[in-house]
C-alpha cells in the first residue's frame, strides 16, 4: 500500500473476498419478504401486520436503535469496541429532558448529542490514551450513566412543575410532516386489503404521513455515514485505523486523532438516539432506553458493519417492538412469520453446508408453525420478549457471514508496529 492509497476513494477487494450482492438483488429480496408477510396477512386476517399504523410505530421504534448502531459502526470501524452505547444513550435522554423542557425540543436534542459525545470522549480517553480494555470501559460507562442521570433527575426535576424524581417535566415534540394528498389515496388502497398492493400502500403511507423531522435527520445521517466512510479520504483513513493502524501510521495517518474523532462521533450518535427517545415520548424517564443500545449493537453486527444492513436490522427490531402495540391477531400471526423466517434461514444454511445450524433452524421453525397452528393467541410474555427473540435469531444468522474489522478491540500504542 502506498501513501496515495489512503487518500484515494477506491477500495480493492481482498483476495478471496465474496462478491457483494447488487442493490437490485436486495430490492428483489425486500419485495419477496413483503410478499410473504402479505400472504400471511391474507391467510390469517391480521391486517395490522402491514398497516400504516404498524409501519409508523416500527419506524419510531427503529430510529433510536439505528442511531445507536450507527454509533457502534463509527467506533468499531476505527478499531474500538463501544459497548457503552447504552450508557451514552441514557446520557442523551437526560440531556434532552433537562434542556428540552426549558428551551424547546431542538435545544434538548443538541444537549443530548453533547452529553452523548462527552460519554464518547470519556471512552476514548480510557481506551485510546490509557489503554483500558474496551469492554471494561464500556461497561463502566453503562453502569455509571443510569445512576448519574437518576441523581441529576432527583436534583433538578423533583421540584420542577410536572417533573419528579425519575422523570423530567413535559418536553414538546418536534414538527411532523406529511406529503399532501398522498395519505388519503394510500389510505383508500390500504383499506381494500388486496394482496401485496394494500401492503405496499400501508408501507408507503406509514413512511410518508406524520413523519418526524428527527426521523428525516436520522435517515440523512445514515446516508451521510455511507458517503463519508466509503467515498472520502477521511473515511478511508478512519477505516484503516480499524484494519491496520500501524500500517496507516507508517503512511502518515494520525491514528490517535482518527480514533478520538470516531469514538466521540459514536457517543454523539448514541446521545442523539437517546434524545429522540425522550423528545418523541414527551419527557425523560428513568430506564427509558430499555436496552436499545445493545440492540443497536446487534443491528450493527447484523448489517456487517455497514449502514444499509444496519438500517435493515434496526427496522426488523423496530417492527417486532411495534407489534407489542398491535391486536392479538397480529401478534399471533407473528408466530407464523417467525416460523417461516427460520425455515428460510435453514434453507440458506443448508446451501452453505452448515448442517447443524440448518437442523436447529428447521426444528425451531417447525415448532413456531406448530405453535401457531395449535393456539388461538400468543401469550403476553412472548409479545414482550419478541424484539429480544428476534435479536437472538438475527445474530445466529449474521454470525455466519461476518467480516469484522481486523484490529477491533485491540489496544493501539503509537510506534509499536
Amino acid at each position: 500500500m502506498s501513501a496515495g492509497g489512503l487518500s484515494a476513494g477506491v477500495e480493492v477487494a481482498p483476495a478471496g473476498a465474496k462478491r457483494r450482492l447488487s442493490p437490485m438483488i436486495y430490492l428483489y429480496l425486500a419485495v419477496a419478504a413483503l410478499a410473504v408477510v402479505s400472504l400471511v396477512r391474507v391467510l390469517t386476517g391480521a391486517n395490522d401486520l402491514t398497516s400504516s399504523g404498524t409501519v409508523a410505530a416500527a419506524l419510531t421504534a427503529a430510529v433510536p436503535i439505528a442511531l445507536a448502531g450507527l454509533g457502534g459502526l463509527w467506533s468499531e470501524r476505527a478499531g474500538v469496541v463501544n459497548i457503552g452505547l447504552e450508557g451514552m444513550m441514557v446520557l442523551g435522554t437526560w440531556g434532552a429532558g433537562f434542556a428540552g423542557y426549558q428551551w424547546g425540543p431542538w435545544v434538548g436534542v443538541l444537549a443530548g448529542v453533547a452529553l452523548g459525545a462527552v460519554g464518547g470522549l470519556i471512552h476514548a480517553v480510557a481506551t485510546v490514551t490509557f489503554g483500558v480494555d474496551h469492554i471494561i470501559s464500556g461497561v463502566a460507562i453503562t453502569l455509571v450513566a443510569p445512576g448519574l442521570t437518576l441523581f441529576l433527575a432527583k436534583l433538578y426535576f423533583a421540584k420542577a412543575p410536572g417533573g419528579g424524581q425519575k422523570q423530567s417535566p413535559p418536553v414538546a415534540d418536534v414538527q411532523k410532516v406529511s406529503i399532501p394528498g398522498l395519505s388519503s389515496l394510500l389510505g383508500d388502497l390500504e383499506q381494500k386489503h388486496w394482496f401485496l398492493v394494500s401492503d405496499v400502500a400501508g408501507l408507503l403511507r406509514g413512511l410518508t404521513t406524520g413523519l418526524s423531522l428527527l426521523t428525516l435527520l436520522a435517515v440523512l445521517l445514515l446516508v451521510g455515514t455511507a458517503y463519508v466512510l466509503w467515498k472520502t479520504p477521511f473515511g478511508l483513513r478512519l477505516r484503516s485505523c480499524g484494519e491496520a493502524p500501524h500500517a496507516a501510521e507508517s503512511l502518515g495517518v494520525n491514528v490517535i486523532k482518527y480514533k478520538y474523532s470516531a469514538i466521540i462521533a459514536s457517543g454523539a450518535f448514541a446521545g442523539l438516539g437517546g434524545a429522540i427517545l425522550a423528545v418523541s415520548s414527551g419527557q425523560f424517564r428513568d430506564g427509558q432506553t430499555g436496552g436499545r443500545g445493545y440492540i443497536g449493537l446487534a443491528s450493527m453486527i447484523f448489517g456487517n458493519w455497514r449502514p444499509g444492513g444496519l438500517a435493515a436490522g434496526a427496522g426488523l427490531f423496530g417492527y417486532t417492538d411495534a407489534m407489542q402495540l398491535r391486536g392479538e391477531e397480529s401478534v399471533h400471526a407473528l408466530l407464523l412469520l417467525l416460523g417461516l423466517a427460520l425455515l428460510v434461514l435453514a434453507f440458506i444454511q443448508l446451501r452453505a453446508k452448515r448442517f447443524a445450524v440448518a437442523s436447529v433452524a428447521v426444528v425451531l421453525g417447525a415448532a413456531f408453525i406448530l405453535w401457531f397452528a395449535t393456539t388461538d393467541k400468543a401469550p403476553p410474555e412472548l409479545v414482550t420478549a419478541a424484539p429480544y427473540v428476534v435479536t437472538l435469531l438475527v445474530l445466529s444468522l449474521a454470525a455466519q457471514r461476518l467480516r469484522v474489522p481486523k484490529y477491533v478491540g485491540q489496544i493501539f500504542r503509537r510506534g509499536e508496529g
